[in-house]
């Protein structure tokens, strides 16, 4: 388990090639340790998805235009909070959605922020749904968008070399909860473990 920080070089790449290599990489909280098993890219110079398609620069957007390296945390539906990673250069607005993760180490942590009871009180539908959707990361890593911005270097909250996955391994498949956006809801852009 390499528990060496990304560097930001790591970010500043094609956002395929960085969410494929964030698979088994691990986001750090405190003791909360999660491994990332799924994500998502979103370029906003193609793709209707993207919160910056065509070049759409809001306050909320800001962040996508940044140099990679940086979180991306936005609310949704006005309850639920997404964690995204930026990538490639500066005004080229693209981003990896961390989908899903699991517990490295004891998950009590993140039972307790979930789900407010200790792991082995869970169900057994609770243990398996506890970390497999975007929302469910940003509250096992109480997070929401005081940290959108901030570095993935950084020292409250980042990501780490964690475990290697060998690129056989992974899969790739349509996203998740974006009909809305024409041809780009059937891009093969969710890599997941």
């Amino acid at each position: 388990m390499d528990k060496h920080k990304l560097d930001m070089d790591f970010y500043r790449r094609n956002t395929h090639t960085v969410a494929k290599e964030l698979l088994g990489k691990y986001i750090v909280r405190g003791d909360i340790v999660l491994k990332i098993t799924e994500t998502e890219s979103y370029i906003g110079e193609t793709d209707k998805a993207c919160h910056a398609y065509g070049g759409r620069r809001t306050k909320r957007t800001e962040p996508l235009f940044s140099a990679g390296g940086i979180f991306y945390i936005y609310l949704i539906y006005g309850m639920y909070y997404c964690l995204n990673v930026i990538t490639e250069g500066r005004d080229y607005p693209s981003g990896v959605l961390i989908r899903a993760a699991e517990a490295v180490g004891s998950p009590d942590g993140v039972s307790l922020l979930r789900y407010g009871k200790a792991y082995d009180s869970l169900s057994p539908y609770q243990k398996r749904n506890m970390l497999n959707g975007p929302a469910k990361v940003c509250m096992a890593l109480n997070i929401g968008t005081d940290f959108n911005g901030l570095r993935c270097d950084g020292e409250e909250l980042y990501i780490t070399c964690g475990e290697y996955v060998d690129p056989s391994d992974i899969k790739k498949g349509k996203r998740i909860g974006i009909d809305y956006a024409e041809e780009a809801k059937d891009f093969l852009w969710r890599y997941f473990i």
